[in-house]
């Protein structure tokens, strides 16, 4: 199986925690896409003989194309690559681009599951964070895509928050849980190099909580969503049956997939490609045949390190067996010393991080990581 990720770059405005690659202009939407369409037609090559299982518009703002422009690339998708018929084909979508008319449209076109970009249901947090919408469209978004008939969606949530109490987390989750989504992504907070939030902190206007206020939280996070029916299968994702992110598995899992857009990545499963993050240098890199990526053949150590970062996220862990060096020989120290700690478990094959251990999944990987 392979899976598509295709990369809008456009938001109505700028969030203050976010550094992925986004304009807040329309203004290069036109060429940017032109070239993507390019860029699908080049690169179908790539994925010849692969069953295409997931095709994942991703932002920016994914639900600032109309829904003409949206199905032109899916209906590229399909006529280029082996599209299983059962393909999840996730939109990512904003609270104030949600409508009745526009569900209806999504749908239509071949959108099996939506990604909401909710945040919080309080007015002065979404503020903070610099969110389009309000938190009145943060509810009624989740009334009509709860109603539309998706065959799966999730909601985004974001703690961790500066001043936020147990309290006001709780608060979030049951107002979330009342929606009754299949499945929930919350993530802690992260201050991220150069991005506003980052400017205010380093300013001292903003100060964040502590590890041990953000831990206590993720915690609460684990235990109201479990005894409500959810899964965690990999740190900040929680799901119903049956309804697990299958695109967002195949980057944990290592499946190969193919990145359309500026700033897209992929993975052929020994080696890496990023587009250039810059909308004129990748549309005007593609029509005129210029190098607009770069690239990188993994070594067998940085396979067993990637494998680490993405897997230990996961509850399914690392599969040993699967890893080209003997990772049990080379980290046994390591993986003792965690495995007497209780953060670590080696069940059969398989690394795996214990509930305690999930706080720690970063650090720990980190710790375990080959060196040349």
């Amino acid at each position: 199986m392979a899976g598509i990720y295709l990369h809008i770059p456009f938001c109505k405005k700028a969030c203050t925690y976010c550094d992925f690659h986004f304009s807040t202009s329309l203004r290069t939407k036109p060429e940017v896409l032109a070239a993507m369409h390019t860029e699908l037609e080049q690169r179908a090559a790539e994925l010849s003989g692969a069953h295409v299982d997931t095709i994942y518009f991703g932002g920016g703002t994914p639900s600032q194309l109309t829904d003409a422009e949206l199905k032109a690339l899916l209906d590229q998708a399909h006529r280029l690559f082996a599209v299983t018929p059962d393909a999840e084909v996730t939109l990512e979508v904003n609270p104030d681009d949600v409508s009745a008319e526009r569900l209806k449209g999504w749908k239509a076109i071949g959108i099996t599951r939506l990604s909401i970009g909710v945040q919080s249901f309080r007015e002065e947090r979404l503020r903070f964070m610099g969110r389009a919408h309000d938190a009145r469209q943060s509810r009624e978004s989740l009334r009509l895509i709860a109603a539309a008939g998706f065959a799966s969606w999730t909601m985004d949530l974001i703690y961790g928050l500066p001043g936020m109490t147990m309290a006001e987390w709780d608060e979030q989750l049951t107002t979330a849980l009342g929606f009754g989504p299949p499945h929930i992504s919350a993530y802690c907070l992260t201050v991220e190099d150069r991005t506003a939030l980052d400017h205010q902190v380093r300013k001292g206007l903003v100060s964040m909580p502590g590890d041990a206020d953000q831990a206590a939280q993720f915690d609460r996070l684990i235990d109201r969503l479990e005894a409500a029916g959810y899964a965690q299968y990999e740190i900040s994702n929680f799901a119903r049956s049956g309804h697990h992110s299958r695109h967002n598995s195949s980057y944990w899992d290592g499946v190969p997939y193919l990145g359309i857009g500026p700033s897209a990545h992929s993975f052929d499963g020994t080696r890496r490609r990023w587009n250039v993050a810059h909308n004129i240098r990748y549309a005007h890199g593609v029509a005129r045949g210029e190098r607009y990526w770069e690239e990188e053949t993994l070594t067998p150590a940085q396979r067993v390190n990637e494998a680490l970062l993405t897997g230990l996220r996961t509850t399914a862990g690392v599969d040993l067996a699967r890893l080209p060096l003997d990772l049990e020989k080379s980290a046994s120290s390591v993986i003792e010393r965690y495995r007497s700690q209780g953060l670590l478990d080696l069940r059969g094959a398989r690394l795996v991080l214990t509930r305690a251990g999930r706080a720690f999944a970063d650090r720990i990987a980190s710790d375990l990581f080959l060196t040349e």
